[in-house]
Order: structure tokens, then C-alpha cells, then sequence
């Protein structure tokens, strides 16, 4: 089970507004609309159908279903918000599971340019008062996770897109 070029391609035009749509939304109010979640698990399904075989798509969603299970108990421990849970688990179809480290490396380089491209621009008057009223300029001890998880899943296919 791959994510192919193909299917990088099929889903990057449904993925990138959805993506754009949480990353705003979680920098701008610090929450990840469900709906957001659900429109990301439906565009799996709308186009998984029509560039992977039927199995691979039930595999994949099954990897939706661990990845739940595993981010809510972070959720729970308070270790990751309930968005963010979500979230995650909606882009896991999306994801080869044999691409696993090239996800987390693609996340962790999203997450440390994400959090300096934040705070920076929270300390920068004139970029702070481009969006005066984000709920994440005043959160001091939280940092809106569903942006770096937006970029990843963009950069990850994106990636795949072009063959890399």
C-alpha cells in the first residue's frame, strides 16, 4: 500500500482548501471545526474509491480508527487538544503506513516552523494587527497544533505529487 503520484494528485485540490480552512480556523479561534474533520474523511472517500483498490480504502480507514484511538487518549491525558485528534485521525488515510517517518519528519519540521512563524508574528505588531482579534496571539501557553498538521498533510502530498 502506496500513496501514489496519481492519488497524490487526485487529492491535493479536495485536501489544500480544507487544510487552509483548519490551519485559519485554529490560528484564528484555536478550534478545528468538526466540520472541517468530516469534509476532510468525506474527500477521502469521494476520491479513495476511484484511485485505490476497495480493500486499500478500508485498510486506510482503518488506520483513521487507530490513529483516533491513539490521539484521543492524548487528548485525554491533555497531551493534544480534541480537534487536533481529529484531525490527525481524519488525514491518516491520506498517509501510506509505510510513509509513517516520512510524515513524522515532515511534522516535525512543520511543527518547529509553525511555531516560530507564530510567535514571530505574534511579537510583530504589524503582522499581530493584520488578524488583531486571533485567539492564538492571547493563548500564551497553547499554540494552535492544526496549523503544522495542515501543512503537513499539504507537503506530504504534495510531496508524493511530485515524485519524491
Amino acid at each position: 500500500m502506496e500513496t501514489t503520484v496519481t492519488a497524490a494528485l487526485a487529492f491535493l485540490p479536495a485536501v489544500v482548501p480544507i487544510c487552509i480552512w483548519v490551519a485559519w480556523s485554529d490560528l484564528a479561534r484555536m478550534k478545528i471545526p468538526n466540520k472541517a474533520v468530516i469534509a476532510l474523511v468525506i474527500a477521502f472517500l469521494a476520491i479513495g474509491f476511484f484511485v485505490f483498490p476497495a480493500t486499500e480504502v478500508l485498510w486506510r480507514l482503518v488506520n483513521l480508527a487507530v490513529v483516533l484511538a491513539v490521539t484521543f487518549l492524548l487528548s485525554t491525558a491533555r497531551l493534544l487538544g480534541a480537534g487536533d485528534a481529529k484531525f490527525a485521525a481524519a488525514m491518516a488515510p491520506y498517509v501510506a503506513v509505510s510513509d509513517i517517518t516520512f510524515l513524522i519528519a515532515i511534522f516535525v519540521v512543520t511543527v518547529l516552523l509553525g511555531f516560530a512563524s507564530h510567535r514571530l508574528a505574534r511579537a510583530t505588531p504589524a503582522l499581530r494587527n493584520m488578524a488583531p482579534n486571533w485567539e492564538s496571539w492571547e493563548r500564551t501557553r497553547d499554540f494552535p497544533l492544526g496549523y503544522p498538521l495542515a501543512a503537513t498533510l499539504i507537503l506530504y502530498l504534495g510531496l508524493i505529487a511530485i515524485g519524491y
